[in-house]
């Protein structure tokens, strides 16, 4: 299995976002500044023309950035990719277990405690933990702020990612909440500098880290 880097950067697709450059062009600037892992989430996607994004994007994170695939373990497999990252209301990470390869990551999303648990006792990789912050993506969802995210973590086993809303402007504020890392789309895909973007989040979320690190140790 892949570690799951730490602090880690996680950036979700959506090339509604991208405007006039490629999906592929944003991802690799991002895979530039620094990004840790992408997750590719192009729901509306047939299976034929995403197993097409899949293997560009592979070619752009191999050996740089993990790539996992939301909810197709088909194309995670013959992309190459380093995992599957399930959605909420799909399979659990115990029947995923059972399919995946040995060396597979295996993601969940999760809105709530009770949804956290559970998949950390099936031995999820790492949770992405949502809504966090307000975000157009996700118009008047379920908000939790940090204090959802230092619930789940104080409280659950497994790397957690925090999503929605994040952005440079409160990364550090999520990190400090017991964070691992954070996924985003928009604070990356929406810029116009999306390498300078990575960058700057990355750097900010390193440095949360080592203070909270170093606080841990002398504690």
């Amino acid at each position: 299995m892949h570690p799951l880097p730490t602090p880690c950067l996680c950036l979700v697709t959506d090339r509604r976002l991208c405007g006039a450059d490629s999906l592929e062009e944003k991802v690799a600037a991002a895979v530039s500044g620094g990004v840790d892992m992408v997750q590719l989430r192009e729901k509306n996607l047939p299976g034929g023309e995403l197993l097409k994004l899949a293997l560009k994007l592979r070619s752009i994170t191999k050996g740089k950035a993990l790539l996992v695939i939301n909810d197709r373990l088909d194309v995670a497999l013959a992309a190459g990719g380093d995992g599957l990252h399930l959605p909420e209301d799909s399979l659990s990470i115990h029947d995923a277990r059972r399919v995946v390869p040995s060396q597979f990551l295996l993601g969940k999303s999760v809105h709530d405690l009770a949804a956290a648990s559970a998949a950390a006792g099936e031995g999820a990789d790492y949770l992405v933990l949502g809504t966090t912050f307000a975000t157009s993506s996700k118009p008047g969802a379920d908000t939790g702020g940090t204090d959802r995210v230092s619930k789940v973590t104080l409280l659950v086993d497994a790397p957690v990612l925090a999503i929605g809303g994040v952005d440079s402007h409160n990364v550090t504020s999520v990190m400090d909440a017991g964070a691992q890392g954070i996924a985003v789309v928009s604070a990356i895909l929406g810029a116009q500098d999306p390498e300078r973007a990575t960058r700057e989040l990355k750097q900010s979320m390193i440095a949360a880290w080592k203070v909270r690190k170093g606080l841990a140790l002398h504690s």
